[in-house]
């Protein structure tokens, strides 16, 4: 199983790692920095979550050759708080989200990757009932066009929406390369291969489907607040999307509240929970961009507990 991990060596360094610390990989995908985590924990423990029970059965055989100081928990990260709490774990030292798709999970027939013909599927837990195929064969012109604009960033939103709302009543859509034939139809040839507008859409269905903008909005604050003094929260993120929301959040809780900006004594409860580690995101060096282009796009962003 081939899987390159980004900013790896990075998102491990960000964690200022203890031997006996708690740490958690909140998207553990196919065990490339829990590994290294794990490797570096002698008396602490890690707890790993994901909702992909083949990243998660592949991971088990990696970890369990390392050390037995982990748990792997089949869940999304939004559920990390719960299911800590569940585990006896009111407080960590670090957790890492690395949010991005994983590579096996793109070239495996999953329907991620608009490259190949695939059932269109995109769900990171394949219990979940939502698809791919329900999203576009279901969803209103008005909600395919509002997603494509909102997590797709794609400028002929309203065309794609049009012309799959057209396509469907003659069959179903079933396929990604079906799919892809009716993005190129309705944006016209030349936009299609000059820009790629399938890379939006189909991004844009597969937030969709796995509400994985939202699951980060609820999620961080949550995480900020089960760090110990001097913890660790880094986030590698891979499309503007993502890294809004983790920048606005971080920056929220590195700021003294608006209300008591300027006063002689800033009350405790509203000083800043957090510092920023690096005030620019940390970005792939030309070499691993050599490596693997996947990682272009990718962003780590790192604060402190205070």
């Amino acid at each position: 199983m081939k899987h390159y991990t980004v900013l790896k060596k990075e998102s491990i360094e960000a964690l200022n790692i203890k031997s006996d610390g708690i740490y958690v990989d909140a998207t553990l995908g196919y065990a490339g920095d829990a590994s290294e985590i794990l490797k570096r924990i002698k008396r602490g423990f890690l707890f790993a979550f994901d909702r992909d029970i083949d990243a998660i059965h592949y991971s088990e055989k990696v970890l369990s050759s390392i050390s037995d100081r982990y748990k792997i928990i089949h869940s999304a990260f939004s559920n990390i708080p719960v299911k800590l709490q569940e585990e006896g774990i009111c407080k960590v030292d670090g957790i890492l989200f690395d949010l991005g798709v994983s590579s096996p999970q793109l070239d495996e027939n999953r329907g991620f990757s608009f490259m190949r013909d695939e059932k269109l599927d995109m769900r990171m837990n394949q219990n979940d009932i939502k698809t791919a195929k329900e999203v576009v064969n279901t969803y209103s012109y008005e909600e395919l066009k509002h997603i494509f604009y909102s997590y797709g960033e794609e400028k002929k939103s309203s065309f794609v929406a049009k012309e799959i709302v057209t396509s469907r009543e003659k069959k179903p859509i079933t396929t990604t390369k079906e799919l892809c034939e009716i993005i190129e139809k309705a944006v016209g040839a030349k936009y299609f291969y000059k820009t790629h507008p399938e890379r939006n859409i189909f991004q844009a269905i597969r937030i969709e489907v796995n509400d994985e903008l939202k699951e980060i909005e609820k999620v961080l604050p949550e995480a900020i607040k089960l760090l110990n003094p001097g913890g660790r929260l880094a986030v590698v993120t891979f499309h503007s999307l993502e890294d809004r929301i983790v920048k606005h959040v971080f920056k929220q809780y590195s700021e003294v509240d608006e209300m008591v900006k300027g006063l002689p004594e800033i009350p405790e409860e509203y000083k800043p929970m957090v510092r920023l580690v690096n005030k620019k995101p940390i970005v792939p060096s030309e070499e691993e961009l050599k490596e693997n282009s996947r990682s272009a796009s990718a962003k780590l962003r790192i604060i402190e507990r205070l």
